[in-house]
């Protein structure tokens, strides 16, 4: 079974694309790269259940298993030594990407208190899109009541392009709530 985002993009967001950029070549138009999950966490090194915890969450979002992030160095200044665990992340690719992304444009984003769209300015340069999250229990799969702590974490969004316009068109397409702009309903025919 074909995730429904990923249909919408081969039939109405491609062709879009290459009318509005004129691409020649079909390789040249901005496709989805890979999703990446992060949750940072300086007292993981200290707690062992939040640990544990982080993971179980960010697994049971993505539908992928976490994996803990190691301090590279010791910084004495943040109570941080080498190899002490400092964060979790994961990075999905292909269909779980895909199936990730229509939750979080369908259903987690609408479930954030005092939404108004997300900011057009959190391009990195290069084509890619950083978003933070002030709570993982906007998504539909976390039980409230087994969370340990309210933690936020970073999604971003690695596209194919390196221009931040060919990735905001791209990101606009696929239904992103941009702060100003009316989604678009996918599933729609153009």
């Amino acid at each position: 079974m074909e995730p429904r985002l990923k249909e919408h993009y081969k039939r109405n967001v491609r062709p879009k694309l290459q009318s509005e950029f004129g691409f020649t070549n079909p390789h040249q138009i901005p496709q989805l790269v890979k999703i990446v999950l992060n949750v940072g966490s300086g007292e993981a090194a200290k707690d062992q259940k939040l640990l544990e915890s982080l993971v179980e969450e960010l697994t049971t979002i993505s539908g992928q298993k976490a994996n803990v992030n190691r301090a590279r160095k010791a910084i004495a200044n943040f109570n941080l030594r080498e190899n002490a665990p400092v964060g979790v992340s994961v990075t999905l690719r292909k269909d779980r990407m895909w199936f990730f992304l229509d939750r979080l444009i369908s259903t987690a984003l609408p479930r954030v208190r005092d939404f108004r769209g997300l900011q057009t300015k959190s391009f990195d340069g290069r084509g890619n899109y950083t978003m933070g999250v002030k709570e993982q229990i906007i998504f539909p799969e976390i039980n409230y009541d087994k969370v340990r702590r309210i933690h936020g974490m970073d999604i971003t969004v690695v596209t194919s392009t390196n221009k931040d316009d060919e990735a905001l068109a791209l990101l606009r397409e696929l239904g992103f709530p941009f702060r100003g702009q009316t989604p678009v309903q996918i599933g729609a025919s153009a």
